[in-house]
């Protein structure tokens, strides 16, 4: 899939041939890449409708989801920092910081920039509803006072928990999704 991911997409059975279509049981789990391992979900086995209107009909289970979020958790994807010279339209310092949380402005007198470490702290849950999926992210995020020296002092840390709703919509024959966050 990328540099973090591989996918395995074997038959879990053999095809099923039908007069009007042929029906493919594909696995579909990811894994962390070059390190293929059993999965802590469990597949559980979906039909889908049956229609005849179109030439082609994808399925995707909340186990394949469940796996990429594994996968990705494991590879340390969710695991980033945030500072000025990576992001150009980041320019957040201690100064804005102590304006919001007085024991910043007592720390820092003099406005010194700002790195954010993300990451997450477990597994992110994706279920499947009937119009869209949600994802529950537990993790923590660290601020950093970037010092003259190029040495950082830590702030404070926060545990963070965000619960987001997407759904995807076709729109003039594009793939449209919106992102809702619910907490």
């Amino acid at each position: 899939v990328d540099d973090l991911t591989e996918v395995d997409y074997s038959l879990n059975s053999l095809p099923a041939i039908f007069q009007p279509f042929i029906d493919l049981d594909l696995k579909g789990m990811v894994f962390p890449a070059g390190n293929y391992t059993g999965s802590p979900y469990v597949a559980v086995p979906f039909t889908i409708p049956d229609q005849s209107d179109s030439m082609l009909y994808l399925a995707f289970s909340e186990y394949f989801f469940q796996t990429s979020s594994f996968a990705y958790y494991t590879a340390g994807a969710f695991n980033m920092t945030i500072a000025e010279d990576t992001c150009s339209y980041f320019n957040i310092n201690t100064e804005i910081f102590g304006s919001i949380i007085p024991e910043v402005a007592k720390y820092s007198v003099t406005p010194y920039p700002v790195m954010l470490k993300l990451m997450a702290t477990e597994i992110p849950i994706i279920s499947l509803e009937q119009d869209s999926f949600t994802v529950d992210i537990q993790g923590s995020m660290e601020v950093l006072a970037v010092l003259p020296d190029s040495t950082t002092q830590s702030l404070f840390t926060m545990n963070i928990a965000a619960n987001t709703s997407i759904s995807l919509n076709i729109f003039h024959q594009k793939l449209m999704g919106s992102l809702c966050l619910n907490r």
